[in-house]
């Protein structure tokens, strides 16, 4: 029982520095996966399970309005049922994905459920003026979302991974086959979202260009990145050469108008 309140303690502190200190990864399998070795006494295996499974979750970020698993639950529990039960990263892959669907469930009816609410009361804090309380609303609707997550990595822990399994395979098979078609459109959903704010006529050729080169030149998206960021860059710079040439004409322009 300790050591899953320790992990719950665990899960929420990364939980809260990756939410509250500017998104700094906190909460990648890498890190989660190294400090619940250490809590397990025995952080090698930790760390390799997490860099296991940070391979696995590597390309899980939210873009747009994609949700992927919750990788905070899924990697730490998975790794902590995979040490306990004197396992590798492969137990620990098995695991995973299905306790970050689980995650992903309760991240969900949070957003549901507990933050409308809460915006709804920040609503009233706005008609009142209160700024305080508008934060308020803010911080402990971020919170609560983090509490909820740990809360599964503590609990879970504590009951076992037979128990963990029991509770996957006993959801139904169509909201199961619904999960996995909608974690296949979500992704193509959150891009075009996400295109939808950036794209626009100026930059839609770069966007087509990229494609070309990738598509039938053959580029690494690596190198095309590399590429593209270099570009940005003299674009940028130019851009901020023209201005800084314009700036003296413009102020040459208002004093010959207050001379008038």
């Amino acid at each position: 029982m300790m050591t899953a309140l320790t992990l719950f303690i665990a899960a929420l502190g990364l939980g809260l520095i990756d939410l509250f200190l500017g998104r700094n990864l906190a909460i990648r399998p890498i890190v989660t996966g190294t400090v619940v070795g250490f809590i397990l006494g025995d952080p090698v295996t930790g760390m390799a399970i997490g860099a296991t499974l940070e391979l696995a979750f590597i390309g899980l970020f939210t873009v747009g309005g994609a949700m992927p698993p919750e990788i905070l639950t899924g990697g730490m529990l998975a790794t902590a049922l995979a040490i306990n039960a004197g396992a590798g990263p492969e137990t620990a892959l098995v695991l995973a994905f299905p306790i970050a669907a689980l995650g992903l469930i309760v991240k969900n009816l949070h957003f549901v459920f507990v933050a409308p609410a809460l915006l709804h009361r920040a609503d009233t804090y706005v008609e009142r003026g209160s700024i305080r309380g508008v934060s308020a609303m803010h911080i402990l609707s971020g919170f609560l979302w983090i509490f909820w997550l740990a809360c599964v990595v503590g609990v879970s822990y504590a009951v076992g991974s037979d128990a963990i399994g029991a509770l996957v395979a006993a959801i139904p098979e169509p909201v199961t086959v619904g999960l996995q078609v909608a974690t296949g459109i979500l992704p193509a959903l959150g891009f075009a979202l996400l295109g939808r704010m950036l794209i626009n006529k100026r930059v839609m050729p770069f966007f087509f260009i990229g494609f070309l080169l990738v598509t039938y030149g053959g580029i690494p998206i690596v190198g095309l990145a590399a590429g593209a960021a270099m570009i940005a860059w003299v674009l940028v710079d130019a851009e901020r050469r023209r201005t800084s040439a314009q700036q003296p004409a413009l102020a040459m322009n208002g004093a010959a108008d207050d001379d008038f």
